[in-house]
Formats: C-alpha cells, sequence, structure tokens
C-alpha cells in the first residue's frame, strides 16, 4: 500500500544524532567564557540544535508553527465547554492573526500555518484567505460510539503531516506544533490512557473549564470510548485511528518529516504532545528531535512527557493549546543558539579560565 509506504520510508530515514558532532558542540560550549555548565539547559539546547541541524553554527531563522484543525464527533457528548462551531470560528480568527497563537508568534518571529485537516465545515477561498487546505474527513466520528477514523484516513492525515514538513523543511528551520478543535482534550487522554495503563480519572482534566459534573462525565465519556474501541496500545496506528483525531495524526506525520529532514520540533501542550507521543511510539529515535515546550494544566501531560524522556522548558499553567507555548519556546531556542554562537571563548577575550 502507498500510504504505508510513504511512512515506512521516512520512518526508516530517521537517524540518530551523531555523538561525536554533540561532543564537538558540548567542547565549544565549555570554552565560553562563564562557569562549566553555568547556562544550564540553555547548553543542552545548544547542544542538541547542533546534532540535528548538522550545523555547527546553527541558525534558527525559519520559525514555522503548524496549527492542525479538526472537529471531533465526541464535542457531541458536552465534553467541552465551547460548542463545535468554535472550531470553525477559531480557524477563520487564526487567519486574522487575532487569536493567541497569533500575537505570540509575533513575539517569536514565527510565521502562523492553518492547516484544516479536518474541520467538518467548508471554508470559503475568499474569507480564508492563507487556509492550507489539507482535508482528509470532516471531523472525527464519536469515538463513544466506535473508532475516530478508519486506518486509512488515520495513515493519510500522517502523510498530510510529513508532506507538510518536507514542503517548508529549509536550512535554518524549526517547526513548532500547534492545534484546534473542540473536544480534542477527550482524544488525548484517551491515547495516554491506552498507553499508560493508568486510569482515565488520573489523566483526565477540565479541558476549556468544566466544572465537576461536566468533568465526571466527561471521564465516563473516555471509558466508553476506550471499552467500545479496544485500542491496541502495541499498534500505535490503531490507537490513534480508534480513539485520536485528524490534527493528533497530523502533528505525528509532521514531527516524523520534521526528524527525517533534520528540523527541531517545539512541541506545544497536551494535544500536540499526543500526537509527538504517537511518532515517538512509531519511530523512538524522533524523540532527539524534540523539544517540548512546557507543562499543561492537563493531568496527562506530564505522564506523555515522562513516557518520551523528555522534560518541558517552563511552567507558566497554559492550558489553551493553538501552539502558544511553542512559541514561547521557540524563544528559547534563540537564547540557546545565540549564546553558542555570539559568546567569545576564553582565549578570544583575554580572560583566563578557571580551574
Amino acid at each position: 500500500m502507498i500510504l504505508n509506504t510513504v511512512l515506512d520510508n521516512v520512518i526508516g530515514s530517521i537517524t540518530n544524532l551523531d555523538a561525536a558532532l554533540l561532543r564537538k558542540a558540548q567542547r565549544r560550549l565549555d570554552s565560553l567564557t562563564k562557569p562549566l555548565g553555568s547556562l544550564g539547559r540553555l547548553e543542552e539546547f545548544a547542544v542538541r540544535i547542533v546534532g540535528i541541524t548538522q550545523n555547527t553554527r546553527p541558525e534558527l531563522r525559519d520559525k514555522k508553527i503548524f496549527v492542525f484543525a479538526s472537529d471531533h464527533g465526541v464535542s457531541a457528548e458536552g465534553v467541552s465547554a465551547f460548542p463545535k462551531e468554535v472550531t470553525t470560528q477559531m480557524v477563520l480568527n487564526f487567519l486574522r492573526g487575532g487569536a493567541g497563537i497569533n500575537a505570540l508568534a509575533r513575539h517569536a518571529g514565527a510565521e502562523v500555518l492553518v492547516v484544516d485537516i479536518g474541520v467538518d465545515y467548508d471554508f470559503d477561498d475568499n474569507k480564508a484567505s492563507g487556509l492550507l487546505k489539507r482535508k482528509i474527513i470532516k471531523g472525527a466520528a464519536n469515538i463513544r460510539k466506535g473508532p475516530a477514523m478508519t486506518r486509512e484516513e488515520t495513515v493519510q492525515c500522517i502523510n498530510v503531516g510529513i508532506e507538510l514538513a518536507t514542503e517548508y523543511a529549509t536550512v535554518g528551520s524549526v517547526f513548532g506544533t500547534g492545534e484546534m478543535g473542540i473536544g480534542n482534550t477527550t482524544p488525548a487522554s484517551a491515547i495516554i490512557a491506552a498507553l499508560s495503563g493508568q486510569s482515565v480519572a488520573e489523566l483526565t482534566g477540565n479541558g476549556t473549564g468544566i466544572g465537576d459534573k461536566a468533568f465526571a462525565h466527561k471521564v465516563q465519556v473516555i471509558e466508553d470510548a476506550l471499552k467500545v474501541n479496544n485500542p491496541d496500545p502495541k499498534d500505535p496506528i490503531d490507537l490513534l485511528a480508534k480513539v485520536g483525531g485528524p490534527e493528533i495524526a497530523g502533528i505525528c506525520g509532521l514531527v516524523l518529516g520534521a526528524a527525517a529532514k533534520r528540523v527541531p520540533v517545539v512541541i506545544d501542550g497536551f494535544i500536540s504532545t499526543a500526537g509527538a507521543l504517537i511518532a515517538a511510539e512509531l519511530a523512538p529515535i524522533v524523540k532527539q528531535y524534540l523539544f517540548a515546550a512546557h507543562l499543561s494544566q492537563e493531568r496527562g501531560h506530564k505522564v506523555m512527557l515522562e513516557r518520551m524522556g523528555l522534560r518541558p522548558f517552563i511552567d507558566l499553567d497554559f492550558r489553551l493549546g493553538e501552539g502558544t507555548g511553542a512559541a514561547i519556546g521557540m524563544t528559547l531556542l534563540d537564547a540557546a543558539v545565540r549564546v553558542y554562537n555570539e559568546m567569545a571563548t576564553f582565549e578570544e577575550a583575554g580572560v583566563s579560565e578557571g580551574s
């Protein structure tokens, strides 16, 4: 099957970072005018950027945040504080530049690319100028009643992400992941519950700010979805097809495609991390190319990051999504690269080294 061949080829092309190159980058950092390791995690980031890009003087001059949008049938179960129509309305808001991600992307010097991968609405070209139309289905099905997608649709959504990564990767690229989809914390919780074996209640958050009664209902909906669909945690595609969603699959593909092109990826919060997690289950090497921007207020997010061995940059109590955390994370990668490239060595500055 061609669709699987594309995915298999991309996974097969992802390679480990070069240990010798990482050591070389660390030696440069150790020669700079500062005590060893005194810039902490910025040094860690710089070393990995060198390893990912294979450039001993890297530049992050082409920042792009991909916001994948999709509807979810499970929103009909009352799992969100907002109606389904808000997905469409927010896509238009992104395109007008009026959302949180737009403001923070401008701060980070990043371009926002909005991708319709599964919105249950036909956008007018005149009103949705700039929208990347990659629709595979018109919304995921209600996972409480059956699978979100077919396996073929799931692979098609993954391939959308791979194609976008391939199309937009350039020298100096860094990608950020974002999403929009009313109800999508429900499939994200279902994914980590299936993978971790922990209880749904421990892994589910309040999403858009639902109350206690709605939260208990949301937990029941996720438990029902897992029972009805019985996803195989050892088969990431099966898991994604049964209880995931188009935007989560698209993010999975973007992560895989970026790693194949040696582009660093800054992942946002809970839903973005669900997509990255599926990518890491398919190709564990991909974790070397990922930077976790922040720790979300969603309970399952920490469990996802721990499963991938990723330590978030910051904890600002974010729970918005859209790629907002990724935009903040990009500014820290910028700082790391500036330190690495612009600080003088002890020899250049004529400063005595410490013992």
